[in-house]
């Protein structure tokens, strides 16, 4: 597949090798004024034929007797035509583009502006779509199914769209390259995707990018008392370790990063504004610990690190287009196996914020990692808002299956702001109750709360205990301190990843949140 994608200088739409057009009904559309004669010929002919399928997605191609070939595009039930039908549309072409060993081409998106989308919108759909499709992983094909060298597919494709959309399209194109970053590292496997690895990459795409990168190693997690981040990583193939990824306007460049181990207990940003914190649970293989999963249960189980990845790419695109608020990126990465020196169930741990809690299932270790990671991020930066991820419970893909993650947010301005970002960026999510009734349902017998209180509220239950460990300004002393900080948890456990081919996504990682989390940011106010 093309290793990149760019937006291409020139306006002459001909010069292309490939013209595709979206169309969503029968009528010849406006947009393709300016058409080779030939090429117009051709569609009108196309158009006619009653067997002809506009559903999205379809693309079928047309060879005019001169000028460049045609890809006629299908949008869908122009009825229900949203944005998602224009990234399924684009993620199925780019496929053929690739197959046809196209280096070259033009859209022509006309035909999806109109009272739903505004140009802007078309170009970032169209750029999702393209991004979304290109996605291969095969870094672990060998000499089997590893494609042949011989084969020689263009490496870069050249997109001309109208003037008015190109803007969309290139940012779009941006965001699209942590995307992919996001769904790499959360394809690769467990055993080289460990604790740290994820720190040596994101040390290194600190430095590219000019981020601020801190490393909480296990000596300082010992130091801040990370009882849930020590816990769950201690039988871990590599030490566990918290992540910190610092953006700040007005800086930038490799040369203004930096990277250390721990923290000083005030933000290296030096930026007066309270940032945006994003933090993503990176649980680089779950076994379950000895509350093991059953066998097939652990297939799958490196994408428990998704909502950490979704962070790390998230703040990768926010280096690059360089927002005017601040923002704050935290990646707890533990690995969480069973050894002599792993943690039970019975154990009582104690967070940094203070909080004790007994183990009653280590198979709810996300919850554990994420406290630390909360309450750390809230008493050092003092952030403006807090959102989450994490690939938390089962419990929500039963309740919301593979279509949308949960949120549970409070502040009613705040969940707003996020559930506009997830339209405009076809992440979906669909909120749940967060009540005092769920706070109390985590309280403990022998410590202040446990990390599993049976299969009532299952979804619901990691997000009573996260509230536990976010408060204004860092200060946990009032027990209703959750309800004073701008906070959404998004449990992205049902669409982190998919097991059969969903469209606009093949089979495995999605990069869900990245998008999401990147349109909230620089949607957001100073």
């Amino acid at each position: 597949m093309y290793d990149r994608i760019r937006p291409a200088a020139g306006r002459a739409k001909p010069e292309a090798d490939v013209v595709c057009l979206f169309v969503g009904t029968k009528r010849l559309p406006a947009s393709c004024d300016g058409l080779h004669e030939s090429g117009a010929d051709a569609l009108r002919a196309a158009l006619k034929r009653p067997d002809l399928d506009l559903a999205a997605g379809s693309v079928h191609a047309l060879c005019p007797p001169s000028g460049p070939r045609l890809f006629v595009i299908g949008l869908g039930d122009a009825q229900r035509f949203v944005a998602q039908n224009l990234r399924i549309a684009t993620s199925a072409l780019v496929a053929k583009l690739h197959a046809a060993k196209i280096k070259r081409v033009a859209i022509y998106a006309g035909a999806a502006e109109g009272k739903q989308l505004d140009a802007d919108s078309v170009g970032r759909a169209v750029g999702d779509g393209l991004s979304i499709g290109a996605f291969q992983f095969d870094d672990f094909r060998g000499s089997v199914t590893k494609p042949s060298k011989q084969a020689a597919q263009p490496a870069t494709l050249d997109v001309l769209i109208d003037s008015p959309m190109r803007a969309g399209l290139k940012h779009a194109l941006t965001v699209g390259e942590s995307v992919t970053m996001a769904r790499t590292l959360a394809a690769t496997p467990a055993n080289v995707a460990n604790p740290g690895y994820l720190v040596k990459h994101c040390r290194a795409m600190a430095r590219k990018v000019g981020l601020n990168c801190t490393i909480i190693d296990v000596k300082k997690a010992e130091q801040l008392n990370m009882g849930g981040l020590l816990s769950v990583g201690r039988a871990g193939s590599t030490p566990p370790a918290l992540i910190c990824l610092e953006y700040t306007p007005g800086t930038g460049g490799a040369s203004k990063s930096k990277s250390s181990r721990g923290g000083k207990g005030k933000s290296s940003s030096g930026s007066r504004q309270s940032p945006v914190m994003l933090v993503g649970k990176a649980v680089t293989f779950d076994t379950g610990g000895y509350s093991l999963k059953p066998g097939a249960g652990m297939v799958d189980m490196k994408y428990d690190k998704c909502g950490g990845m979704a962070v790390i790419g998230a703040m990768h695109a926010i280096a690059r287009l360089k927002p005017s608020v601040p923002v704050v990126g935290l990646i707890p990465a533990a690995e969480n196996m069973v050894d002599q020196i792993g943690y039970r169930p019975g154990d009582i741990i104690t967070h940094t914020n203070g909080v004790t809690c007994e183990v009653t299932n280590t198979d709810a270790e996300g919850r554990l990692i994420l406290a630390d990671a909360l309450a750390y991020g809230c008493k050092r930066y003092k952030p403006r808002g807090v959102i989450d991820l994490a690939t938390l419970t089962g419990g929500v893909v039963t309740a919301l299956g593979p279509y949308c993650a949960g949120c549970f947010c409070g502040d009613t301005d705040f969940r707003t702001h996020l559930f506009d970002a997830a339209e405009d960026t076809g992440e979906r999510l669909w909120n749940l109750p967060l009540w005092d009734e769920h706070r109390a349902q985590m309280k403990g017998t022998h410590s202040d709360i446990v990390n599993s209180a049976g299969r009532h509220a299952h979804p619901i239950q990691g997000a009573a205990y996260l509230s536990y460990f976010v408060a204004p300004d860092g200060d946990f002393s009032k027990n209703d301190a959750h309800n004073q900080l701008p906070w959404a948890h998004l449990d992205i456990a049902g669409v982190a990843d998919t097991k059969d081919a969903r469209p606009p996504y093949t089979k495995g990682p999605t990069g869900f949140g990245v998008r999401l989390l990147v349109r909230a940011v620089e949607t957001m106010k100073r």
